[in-house]
């Protein structure tokens, strides 16, 4: 989880696992990261190498490619593939923007 906290750091856009608390969420942009699954390669009844799914979730009220760059960046420059979706949630009349990738546990 730490090599996740120092990519979400470096990116410089507020964050917090899973949800901010109720009245403490800031504005946008913000990011919400959670990992929701593993994805385990195992034989024999053993874990041979464990990694973990990662959803940085980018939280926007205006279309902004200067803040999903800030994110694609640090992804690339570490050398993470990621898959890359878009959203529009009207109860909250704003965007989200996931990012979808796999990381070593």
């Amino acid at each position: 989880m730490d090599e996740i906290v120092n990519l979400l750091n470096a990116i410089g856009i507020e964050h917090a696992y899973h949800h901010f608390a109720e009245g403490e969420s800031p504005d946008p942009p913000f990011i919400c990261y959670l990992l929701p699954n593993s994805d385990n390669y195992s034989a024999d009844n053993q874990a041979y190498y464990k990694a973990n799914e990662v959803h940085i979730e980018l939280y926007i009220d205006e279309k902004s490619p200067t803040d999903e760059q800030k994110v694609e960046s640090v992804l690339d420059e570490n050398g993470i593939y990621y898959e890359k979706y878009e959203a529009w949630i009207e109860s909250e009349k704003m965007y989200q923007i996931l990012y979808i990738f796999e990381m070593g546990a």
